[in-house]
């Protein structure tokens, strides 16, 4: 990869700036940050999801900068203006191991001159980077927010298997079940685990621009038809329950599932939280990388190539205040059953609050900014 400029700063709000930070476990960081203005500053780390890039914080950096913090949100590996990443299909996915984007975050704050932060918050696929930073280093990761994405901690390890002989796996399996439904189905997190999701994303009919303005809808409170709840059950019957982003029909790729629910030109212009010339951010960013550096990180799990490694955090707890914050008409909350229950019950066991904000639905700090900032300030002042 060329090296990149930093992002023009008209594109930023204003005491928000872009740079590049060297020499992180291998990459150049792009950066976004504020509060850059005066040392001393406990440090926020804000952690994007996919398809987003560290602009999707853009909001929130500023009002955090103000009571006091250096905010900083980086392109993740895989995403963005940072470099240093390769990510085509055939690679060897070690770098994308879950660990290493802790390690990536780590060496982030010790090039910044940073022992610790006083919290790491992260939504979508940031939020499970996030959970594993504060579940490996609490010592470092003072806090911990998680947004749209439960974290219900590490896989188990086989128990009291001596002298049992092991049961064979369900049939017919998950995947077998949801294509077998009289509406056939299949699951976006194994969709974008094949070869062709890039190449259908990157280069779908209707263009990337449009592509992102169909998924952010669909995905958003704006799109009426969200109105999720909690499933039964890990069912071919319970999952199709869900928006075709998440469960989606057996025929279609993403780009097809979405466009069915393109919203009109009334509703674009009338979208205030995503307005096309910010929504241009993300498409001129994926229109140059391709989808593949986050697609890849949906690899490695889907794979479960790198499960044995993180068997060897099994039963460790979250012990840092945490926080958990998502849309009202946000399916993420509820897309893997229980996920939520464990995370509040067992897996964190300081959480402070589950909040589910009316008027947002997945991109809940982009959606709703200002109740998000406050809770974040909330959760900082419990745990200072």
């Amino acid at each position: 990869m060329n090296e990149l400029p930093p992002l023009d700063a008209a594109l930023l709000p204003v005491g928000v700036r872009s740079r590049f930070v060297e020499r992180v476990n291998g990459l150049r960081v792009h950066i976004l940050e504020a509060g850059f203005e005066t040392a001393g500053r406990p440090c926020l780390l804000l952690l994007h999801g996919f398809p987003e890039i560290a602009y999707s914080w853009r909001k929130l950096m500023a009002p955090l900068a103000a009571a006091g913090y250096h905010v900083v949100a980086p392109d993740l590996r895989g995403y963005g203006r940072t470099t240093g990443w390769s990510a085509h299909y055939d690679d060897d996915l070690r770098p994308f191991h879950p660990l290493n984007p802790v390690r990536d975050a780590l060496g982030l704050l010790a090039a910044l001159g940073y022992r610790e932060a006083a919290a790491v918050v992260g939504h979508d696929f940031g939020a499970s980077v996030a959970a594993w930073c504060a579940l490996v280093r609490p010592d470092v990761f003072r806090s911990l927010a998680l947004m749209s994405a439960p974290f219900d901690g590490p896989p188990a390890l086989p128990f009291a298997t001596d002298g049992n002989e092991p049961q064979p796996p369900p049939s017919p399996t998950i995947h077998e079940a949801l294509a077998a439904l009289p509406r056939p189905r299949k699951h976006y997190q194994w969709w974008y685990s094949t070869r062709p999701a890039n190449g259908a994303m990157w280069h779908c009919r209707q263009g990337v621009h449009d592509f992102l303005r169909a998924y952010f809808h669909h995905k958003s409170a704006d799109w009426e038809q969200n109105r999720p709840h909690k499933l039964a059950g890990w069912t071919a019957e319970e999952l199709a329950k869900m928006p075709t982003y998440y469960i989606m029909d057996l025929a279609d790729d993403m780009p097809a599932a979405v466009a069915k629910e393109m919203p009109s030109p009334a509703q674009i212009a009338a979208c205030r939280w995503l307005p096309d010339a910010e929504l241009a951010v993300y498409a001129g960013e994926y229109r140059r990388n391709g989808f593949q550096g986050g697609l890849n990180w949906y690899r490695s799990r889907s794979t479960g190539m790198f499960e044995s490694d993180l068997m060897l955090f099994s039963g460790r707890t979250i012990d840092v205040p945490s926080m958990f914050i998502s849309g009202a008409s946000d399916w993420g909350v509820y897309q893997r059953p229980g996920a939520v229950e464990r995370m509040n019950g067992t897996t964190c066991t300081r959480m402070t609050g589950v909040h589910l904000l009316d008027g947002a639905g997945h991109w809940v700090q982009q959606e709703q900014p200002d109740r998000v900032a406050g809770l974040l300030l909330d959760l900082l002042r419990t745990a200072a």
